[in-house]
């Protein structure tokens, strides 16, 4: 039986400030309030990057806002969140990043079945004339969209 995804959030401004080489799942380590709150998609991945810290992935940045039904359990919404990932993939990942100077950033977050996932890549920074090329790029394939429309 194949497992049901369902996206929650996407990090837009990554795909624009990076160009990502390879993309990895991973599960997050979230407490019940939060889970409630990521199903009713209030979440937001803009400015969250990962590091790697004694064998261990944390994602840093990330909100999530309080579930407004959790009181006492609310958790701080900008607080690090652990990543789960095996042992291995992270010890390969932290000698890519040690070597070439790369970014982890999350990608996108959402539900594989019942449990959360984080979509993370490898990325390495966009120079401005690198942002520029890929808007025009993004802009001259809008524009032959638009008149094979047209056309048809």
């Amino acid at each position: 039986m194949k497992e049901s995804t369902k996206t929650i959030a996407n990090n837009k401004k990554a795909y624009h400030d990076y160009f990502v080489l390879e993309s990895y799942e991973a599960g997050i380590e979230l407490c019940g309030t939060e889970v409630k709150s990521l199903r009713a998609g209030r979440v937001n991945l803009k400015d969250s990057w990962c590091n790697i810290v004694e064998g261990e992935i944390f994602i840093n940045g990330m909100h999530i806002s309080p579930y407004e039904q959790g009181n006492i359990f609310n958790r701080d919404p900008m607080r690090v969140r652990k990543l789960l990932m095996h042992k291995r993939e992270i010890l390969k990942l932290f000698g890519t990043l040690q070597q070439q100077g790369l970014s982890l950033i999350p990608l996108s977050l959402y539900l594989k079945g019942s449990r959360v996932k984080v979509q993370i890549g490898l990325c390495k920074g966009k120079k401005l004339y690198d942002k520029r090329a890929s808007i025009a790029q993004r802009d001259a394939n809008r524009n032959i969209e638009r008149a094979l429309k047209e056309r048809y």
